[in-house]
């Protein structure tokens, strides 16, 4: 089966593309499809690495700000002078931190875009107005009430889940938790 907008990748680099994503969510312990679905958002559905956000600067497949780069040793206008397979290099290379925290397509996308805020519940305030973070997300803020909380940033990237791919979306992470906990209570009984 083909990865979440796929086809939206220009067809110049699309296999080879597809392939590194693949690859590299596997080493992330990620479903590629996550990985997709942020940059397909991040990227206003380009998938380029020169796509430049106009209020922020931020560019490319993850919109990197010039203080990411910086901290991952390139620069904006290095990263937007990559070819999209090499750009990939410092997704991942960004992304590598934060691996066996992302347990979700929501997690991906906040390590994305404010990765304190991973796993963090809905009603937790990201930004709130007045702040330069707040004016460049403000399309963030569904309820336009001057916050921009986890639920609607979460709401806003639930748009971008194609059709046939609601299976990427999490599941309540209660449920392992307490399946692992019956397991070893279930082990303990028997070893005893």
């Amino acid at each position: 089966m083909a990865l979440a907008y796929e086809s939206s990748v220009p067809a110049a680099y699309r296999t080879a593309f597809i392939q590194k994503v693949q690859t590299i969510s596997n080493r992330l312990g990620i479903d590629p499809n996550w990985l997709m679905i942020v940059m397909r958002f991040e990227s206003a559905n380009s998938f380029s690495p020169s796509v430049k956000n106009p209020s922020s600067g931020a560019v490319g497949l993850i919109q990197f700000t010039s203080k990411t780069a910086s901290s991952l040793g390139t620069s904006l206008t290095a990263l937007s002078l990559m070819d999209a397979l090499s750009q990939l290099d410092y997704v991942e290379k960004y992304l590598t931190p934060y691996k066996g925290r992302m347990l979700n397509l929501y997690h991906v996308y906040m390590a994305v875009f404010a990765p304190a805020y991973i796993g963090r519940p809905d009603a937790q305030k990201v930004y709130e107005t007045p702040s330069l973070s707040y004016t460049y997300n403000k399309s963030l803020d569904t309820n336009n009430d001057g916050i921009i909380t986890v639920g609607e940033i979460n709401s806003v990237i639930r748009r971008y889940i194609p059709a046939g791919f609601e299976s990427v979306t999490p599941t309540d992470p209660a449920v392992p938790i307490v399946a692992g906990a019956a397991a070893l209570f279930l082990l303990y009984k028997i070893l005893s």
